[in-house]
């Protein structure tokens, strides 16, 4: 091993262990990175990611209208050690029209139900989409109603389904001053059940819902030459709001790239994040995958 792999290897193990609180119970572990590249033109611009329940199977989308999915090769202590491709696919519009890159193809957000139905969230010309064949036209969802209230460009990254299959969204920017809206999609209906607490110095641009049934955000605090650092926050879900709220994870600056996209899963052990970074398609960032585990003491 080189000195320079070595040392950054030391270093990203040191900023893991700075990265380890424990709020409210929970104990959250670094598991491990991995640095994900291909020769494709198109690879890279990862903003979200859905895991299998068995952390064997992955879809990723792009920023640029584009799905893929594959296998997932783990080592003995469950770490990724290889991603391998199955599939990829370019998004359509309602009419069946390939979507480009720019403020028509510009995904966001991924959920998969358990029925197999991917959704899909878009800046740009802010909307959610439905497919139920990646290979195959998407079938518009009607907005909420408050969704002019939404800066261009700051639109829905964050996209999660329940269990029973209802969407949760909110906007990557909460209203100036106030509290991050999270909607609801239910029956073909939009609500605002739940308000979460917002800060200006972060951005929300990742949700999943857990095995738990909670509601984990990813956020993001861009720190421009210093880099990025990310956050993970959990909120239980109640029928008359926000129930609880935990901040598990904040990284530190440099030490992973722009986080974009989580998927929560149980690995046996404990509540899996896998998070994976959006590279921007430029050389000097990376596509990465970076994993932790919560695990709730008494």
């Amino acid at each position: 091993m080189s000195g320079h792999r070595h040392r950054t290897l030391i270093l990203t193990a040191i900023l893991s262990l700075l990265a380890l609180p424990s709020f409210g119970g929970a104990r959250v572990d670094y598991v491990g990175s991995y640095v994900w590249s291909l020769p494709d033109s198109d690879f890279g611009g990862f903003s979200g990611i859905e895991i299998s329940d068995d952390g064997s199977q992955f879809h990723v989308i792009t920023d640029r209208a584009w799905i893929r999915w594959g296998g997932i090769e783990r080592d003995t202590a469950g770490r990724i050690r290889e991603m391998t491709m199955s599939g990829r696919a370019q998004l359509q519009d309602s009419k069946g029209a390939p979507l480009r890159p720019g403020r028509l193809g510009d995904s966001e957000g991924l959920a998969i139900g358990r029925d197999g139905t991917i959704w899909i969230s878009f800046e740009g010309l802010d909307r959610i989409a439905r497919y139920d064949d990646v290979d195959g036209p998407a079938i518009r969802v009607p907005v909420p109603p408050d969704w002019a209230r939404i800066q261009v460009n700051e639109g829905f990254e964050a996209l999660a389904i329940t269990p029973d299959g209802d969407l949760l969204t909110l906007p990557e920017y909460a209203p100036k001053g106030g509290d991050f809206p999270v909607w609801r999609y239910h029956q073909g209906t939009w609500t605002q059940p739940y308000s979460i607490p917002a800060d200006p110095e972060w951005q929300a641009v990742g949700a999943d819902v857990g095995p738990d049934g909670r509601l984990y955000l990813l956020e993001r605090n861009f720190r421009g030459l210093l880099g990025f650092r990310s956050r993970v926050r959990r909120f239980g879900l109640g029928p008359e709001g926000i129930t609880s709220a935990e901040e598990l994870l904040t990284t530190g600056t440099l030490q992973y790239d722009n986080l974009e996209g989580i998927s929560v899963w149980d690995d046996g052990l404990g509540i899996r994040l896998t998070m994976i970074s959006d590279d921007n398609f430029l050389p000097v960032q990376r596509t990465e995958l970076v994993e932790y585990r919560v695990t709730d003491t008494p």
